[in-house]
């Protein structure tokens, strides 16, 4: 597509300000985002100017424009000093989406600080991500242990055969041991830290709140960590970059976390539920054991990042239908531009039990998800549907697919709970009070008894409280 990058925008094109806009989050969107994305295409082509929470924003919505945008980066900003509305004050003082762009951090920096941001990433990322260092050793085999002990702790409150809710009781107190083991955090950070990041995914009155005590608690993270480092990524990252403070690396770890239980987590939730809900691609995938396929193809019908951050125009540029002036905020649809390439009747990718890897979950271009933390993020997504799936002997969702309640938002779309019934197949280890021998091709996973350096026992005592305590009360 010719993007026309140094190109004026013609005299008498209009502009996203004097164009009529519908809002994107509707109770509409909220039940259906799919047939609200297929309306605004027909209306408007590849690229629909939409209303978000009363800012005008320009909507990508094909796939092919999706990655033009996520693939150039000289046209395509993410700095959000390059967006127009903002530097000239048109944008509501209290706009609730804006404090998450003032941050400075790797995400939203571009061209040489971004690069040397995401070398640091790479370098302390890496020796977690392979499975044949100490440490990446250990990640791994941490991971596949704390899914056995959360389904053992169903089974020792529900029994062999019960009800749970894969989210709340699974997924997301998983991906939360996985962040504090990854960041080094000591028993009273860690369960401070659950509490807080726990209301804060979740939304609420007490959000705000909670952001900027989690915000805190990772600055006194990285002092901790600075003064007693460890194997664990904050000290890596510290190594990697001792220049960095401990509030530019606080910000780092904070937008880490959210990045690591929701959207990781939103992975582990979707996948189950494709397999669930009866997807054929999805569960073939699945009995050839092709775990990664299984993610791959999940992602593709339910990606965990329904809309990826901003990008701002550096120049004018013609997209789709319009001319995108420059500063112009533009949000790259995922969820769209995967409904669109499975609309175009790509069977290779729809019916066949390896996939393309075509889907945008990691994103695409120059500010993709790093390697190392992609890599990292697959194996935990993996071990965590694969060990469901090794216990249970049957799991069936407690209600239809479409009665199932999403979070509703601009960027994410997750499920708030995954409510199954399940048998614990009569041989499961966690009824044995031992972890299972390895997958092929694994590496062996260690005993129950591990400490973690002490951890761990005090953070399923949190753990317990919150994924117990609530329903009881009720």
């Amino acid at each position: 597509m010719e993007s026309h990058a140094f190109a004026a925008a013609p005299a008498g094109s209009p502009r996203i300000e004097s164009l009529p806009v519908e809002p994107l989050l509707t109770s509409e969107f909220d039940a259906d985002p799919g047939s609200v994305y297929e309306r605004l295409r027909r209306t408007h082509g590849p690229v629909a100017p939409v209303g978000l929470m009363g800012v005008p924003v320009w909507l990508v919505l094909d796939y092919r424009e999706v990655l033009e945008v996520l693939r150039g980066e000289s046209q395509w900003r993410r700095d959000v000093r390059h967006w127009r509305a903002r530097a000239e004050g048109r944008l509501p003082r209290d706009w609730p989406l804006l404090a998450g762009y003032e941050v400075r951090q790797t995400m939203f920096l571009d061209d040489d600080e971004h690069r040397a941001a995401r070398l640091t990433y790479h370098s302390a990322m890496r020796p977690f991500q392979d499975g044949h260092t100490p440490v990446g050793w250990e990640t791994r085999a941490a991971v596949a242990r704390y899914a056995d002990e959360l389904i053992a702790m169903l089974a020792a409150e529900s029994g062999t055969t019960g009800f749970a809710d894969l989210a709340a009781q699974y997924t997301r107190p998983l991906l939360l041991m996985v962040t504090t083991k990854l960041f080094g955090c000591p028993v009273e950070l860690g369960d401070e830290m659950v509490m807080d990041l726990w209301r804060m995914l979740d939304g609420g009155p007490d959000a705000g709140a909670a952001t900027a005590r989690a915000s805190a608690a990772m600055t006194r993270l990285v002092a901790h960590r600075r003064a007693v480092p460890g194997d664990d990524l904050t000290s890596y990252m510290l190594l990697s970059d001792p220049s960095l403070s401990d509030e530019q690396l606080g910000r780092e770890l904070f937008m880490n976390a959210v990045y690591l239980n929701d959207i990781t987590g939103n992975m582990v939730c979707n996948t189950l539920l494709e397999v669930l809900r009866g997807n054929a691609s999805v569960r073939r995938s699945l009995s050839a054991g092709l775990i990664g396929e299984t993610v791959n193809r999940a992602a593709l019908v339910s990606p965990p990042v329904a809309n990826m951050c901003f990008r701002f125009a550096a120049r004018d540029v013609r997209l789709g239908n319009y001319w995108v002036r420059a500063g112009d905020v533009v949000s790259p649809s995922v969820a769209a531009a995967h409904h669109d390439l499975l609309a175009i009747g790509t069977s290779h990718i729809v019916d066949s039990t390896i996939s393309t890897r075509a889907h945008l979950a990691w994103g695409a271009g120059p500010h993709q998800c790093p390697s190392a933390a992609r890599e990292l993020a697959s194996m935990i997504v993996s071990t965590a549907v694969g060990r469901v799936f090794d216990h249970f002997t049957k799991a069936e969702l407690t209600l239809p697919p479409d009665q199932l309640p999403w979070r509703a938002g601009p960027v994410v779309r997750g499920l708030r709970l995954l409510p199954v019934r399940y048998e614990l197949g009569e041989q499961s280890s966690v009824l044995r009070g031992r972890i299972p021998a390895p997958r092929s091709g694994e590496e062996p996973v260690p005993s129950p008894g591990h400490a973690d350096d002490g951890r761990v026992g005090g953070l399923l005592a949190a753990l317990r409280r919150l994924m117990f305590g609530t329903r009881r009360s009720q």
